[in-house]
Parts: C-alpha cells; structure tokens; sequence
C-alpha cells in the first residue's frame, strides 16, 4: 500500500514538470497522456484497495399475531337482484313507480298501450292460458268422480271382508275364504279405483304448474308490467310514451327486454378465483377482508359460504370460484363491481416474528443473521408458520433481538454484500482504443 503511494506520488510529480517543460513537439504530448493513463489506472488501485465496511438494515424480532392470508379478486354477483322483463311492445302510457321506491311480489311497475304485434302475441299466450285453466278444471272433475268411486268401492270391500264368511269368530281374517273369487275380485277393484285416484292427484298437480307457467308467459306479454320479487327499484328508464319494440332471437322466438332492476335487502355476495394452489388451503366459514375499487380506504368483511371445487379452466389456466357474503347489508355496492379480497386461512397468537426474508436457508437448514456486540453472527433457528411478510421462530431466538434483514454494500443502497469493479478508463468516453502519434 505505502508502496504505490509513493509512486503515485512520484508520478504526480513528473506529470506536473513534464507539463511545464511540455513543448509543441508530438513526442512529449505522448508522453504526456501516458503518464495521465498511468496516473489514473495507480489512483483507481488505491481507492480499490481501501477496505469497505458494510452497512446493516436491521429489525427486531417482535412478539404478536401471525395472520395467514390468501388473496383473490372476483365481481360482486346478482343473487340480491331481479330484472324486471317484459315481452310487451308497443307506448308506455303509466308508470306506477320510480327509482328507489319499495315494491311488493305483484305490484305494478308500468303499463303499455299494445301496438298490433304486442296484442297478437298478448292474444296467444292468453290462449294458452285459458286452454290451461280449463285442463285444470277437467283434471279436477276426473278428481272427485274417482274420489267417490273409491270411497264406494272401499265400502263395498269392508262389508265384505267383515262378513262371516270371510273373518273368524275372533276377528281374524279366514285366509281360505278369501281365496274364493268374489273376494278377490272386490278387493281387486278397490285397489285399481284407489290407484286411479292416486294418479289423478298427480295429474292435477301436473295442470296446476301448467297453468302457473302460462299465467307467468302471459303477464310477459300482457299490457301490466309487474314486480317478480319483492325489494327496492332501480334502474327504471322509461318514460311516459316510451316505446318498446318486439324482441326475437335468431330463431324467430319472442325475447323479453329489460326495463328495470329490484334489489332485495340482503347482504351482497362475491364471487372470487382461487387458483390451484390456494383452493385447498381455503375453507367454508373463512373469514374475509374486502376492498372495492368503487370506494377507496374503506373495508368490508364477510365469510367464505361456498367452494366450487369443480373449478373452470379458461385458456389453460384453471381457477376455482368460492363465494363470499358479507357481513352487513351495503346498499351502495352493486351487481358486478369489482372487488379484492383477503381471505383468512390461519391465525396463531403470542408468537416470534421476523420479516420472511430475513431467513436464510443452506443444505435444509434455517439460519438468522444476528448482531451481538456489533457484530454480525449466523444463528441456527427452527421456523414454523408463515405468511407473505412474516413467519414465526420457533426456537433459536428471544423478543428484542437484533437481526439483519439486509447487506448493503458502499457502493449503493438495497444491495447484497459483495464488490463492485469498475474499468479505471470508463470516465474517457466510449471505451475504444487510444491511438498515440
């Protein structure tokens, strides 16, 4: 070290007469840039040479909770909402509510003056509704006739089956009598009527959701447009003389068009992807942070009610929904807002954390760098739970001791331990070679 001082020092000197000898002859300008190339290259070995001393980000290990999570995003879905259809066409000419307004199952949203097309369809599908009723009411005819042949087919049986011939003394059945025909084939015919009657049942079961079903179509194409459930009403856009035109999909069948929203009062539920890895840590009762980008620094929590572990895949990718519910009604979050949430799969109390990267991993082994009397020491740990941030310590160290999270060498912030070099001719632009004349 003290060596190349000196000569560096020597050449210092020689650099500085040469330049007040230097003259306009081109052998001492070589000679001078020369000297400046070795000036420069013994000057760079000093400063290299001079030890560095590293610097430490350091962190106390803490004692606290170590929460688990696992995040997802997914949409706010329609499970609290109904659209108010209609297959009706033709000028509006009332409207019975407004935005906002409570409705009940049934209540008048609007009604429509029918132009010819909407009184046509009207027409059929009222048609099938009262071909419905009076299938019903045949049904219900065929009911009662069989109800009544049972009931005197039953009667007829008992009087027989309680005659002497056909019962014991004591009550009994008389099992050989009962074989003789006229037995058998009462009992056979009060068995055939109470089957008939049993099946009527069935029938008139089937006309009644016959029926159901073509007073539905037809309240899809009458002039009254009503409320399918009960809640509050959003989305309404017509107005008085609006005019609503027939719908029909490629086939030619009548579509209906959306012409208002009801929101129910329960609690918005949303629909998040898991991916593979993170599905089977996520169970039916988590709990959840959530944040919307429609309201930001607010948090909403909910559980987690359902795991479709059937999962979809979508361009080689496959995903698993899992549906949250909030905890609160939330009014003002509405069908298909985006949403991000943190799921809570595990939490642990009273335990020792450090950061995750602080832990230092060599041949299976857990390691810590530890600072003891202002020195660094790598210290053995056993590691347990972890999250993305922190993870717990076992054993290998106490509350309040002092880790290193990170090296960072003289030459800037942020990095790893370790030397950095530097051509001593980067600074004489370009890097090419000189040419001396």
């Amino acid at each position: 070290m003290n060596t190349t001082k000196k000569i560096f020092d020597l050449l210092i000197d020689l650099l500085i007469k040469e330049a007040r000898s230097i003259l306009n002859s081109r052998k001492r300008i070589a000679i001078f840039l020369i000297l400046i190339f070795i000036l420069a290259f013994t000057g760079w070995k000093i400063l290299s040479n001079k030890p560095q001393k590293p610097q430490y980000q350091t962190a106390q290990v803490e004692k606290g909770t170590l929460i688990v999570l696992v995040t997802a995003s997914g949409q706010v879905s329609q499970a609290n909402s109904a659209t108010v259809n209609t297959e009706a066409s033709g000028v509006v000419s009332k409207i019975y509510v407004e935005n906002g307004q409570k409705v009940q199952t049934g209540d008048k949203i609007a009604e429509i003056d029918l132009d010819l097309e909407g009184k046509q369809r009207a027409s059929q599908v009222l048609a099938s509704y009262q071909g419905a009723k009076n299938s019903l009411e045949t049904a219900k005819i065929n009911y009662y006739a069989l109800q009544s042949d049972l009931l005197t087919n039953w009667k007829t049986y008992m009087d027989l089956a309680q005659n002497s011939t056909y019962q014991n003394p004591d009550g009994s059945p008389n099992t050989t009598t009962r074989q003789l025909p006229q037995y058998m084939s009462t009992n056979d015919q009060w068995l055939l009527v109470e089957a008939k009657y049993k099946n009527q049942e069935n029938v008139v079961s089937q006309v009644q959701t016959s029926l159901n079903s073509a007073w539905l179509s037809y309240q899809q194409t009458s002039p009254t447009v009503y409320a399918p459930i009960s809640g509050t009403v959003t989305g309404l856009s017509l107005q008085i003389g609006s005019v609503l035109t027939a719908q029909s999909n490629s086939s030619g069948t009548s579509t209906a068009q959306k012409i208002a929203s009801i929101q129910t009062d329960a609690s918005p539920v949303i629909q998040v992807n898991l991916t593979q890895i993170d599905t089977p840590k996520v169970k039916i009762g988590n709990k959840a942070t959530l944040i919307f980008d429609a309201f930001s620094g607010k948090t909403f929590t909910g559980k987690v009610v359902s795991i479709d572990t059937i999962g979809a895949v979508s361009s080689g990718v496959t995903t698993y929904p899992a549906v949250i519910k909030l905890d609160t009604e939330a009014p003002d979050i509405f069908s298909n807002m985006t949403a991000s949430a943190s799921i809570i799969t595990q939490t642990k109390d009273n335990v020792l954390l450090v950061p995750t990267s602080s832990v230092q991993t060599q041949n299976g082994e857990s390691f810590i760098r530890v600072m003891k009397n202002g020195k660094m020491e790598q210290v053995s740990v056993e590691t347990g739970l972890s999250s993305n941030t922190q993870i717990e310590i076992v054993s290998g160290l106490a509350e309040g001791d002092t880790i290193v999270t990170n090296i960072v060498s003289s030459f800037g912030t942020g990095q790893q331990q370790g030397s950095q070099t530097q051509s001593p001719f980067s600074g004489f632009g370009g890097g090419g070679p000189l040419r001396i004349r």
